[in-house]
């Protein structure tokens, strides 16, 4: 059965350090990107919110950090993440490369125009 957790502090430390490591990053990028952004967990993956409402998810697995859904992007954007195109609405980042944390903090700036 798998994990039920309460906070992204108890997703994020279910994972071994190294993929912690790299989750931790993502979300100071995300939070970063988007000051007074909120975070909850939502189908049992972290959630950043933005006036309550869910703006991004991301998770970890065993070889890949993912990010979903692709929000609207500029071809500039589109370029920067095809390689990490997984299926209509993730992304996939390997962890055995090093994470485009850039296109990460652009990736959410997008969610955010999105929103409007």
């Amino acid at each position: 059965m798998a994990e039920k957790f309460s906070t992204v502090d108890e997703y994020i430390a279910s994972f071994p350090a190294d993929v912690r490591e790299v989750l931790e990053q993502v979300r100071r990028t995300v939070h970063a990107a988007v000051p007074g952004a909120g975070e909850k967990i939502s189908y049992q993956i972290p959630a950043i919110t933005l006036d309550g409402k869910s703006l991004l998810y991301f998770s970890g697995w065993k070889e890949h950090i993912s990010v979903y859904p692709i929000p609207p992007v500029d071809d500039a954007l589109a370029t920067a993440i095809e390689p990490y195109r997984s299926g209509k609405g993730t992304l996939k980042f390997p962890l055995k490369d090093p994470i485009p944390y850039d296109v990460i903090t652009r990736l959410t700036q997008a969610f955010v125009a999105a929103r409007g």
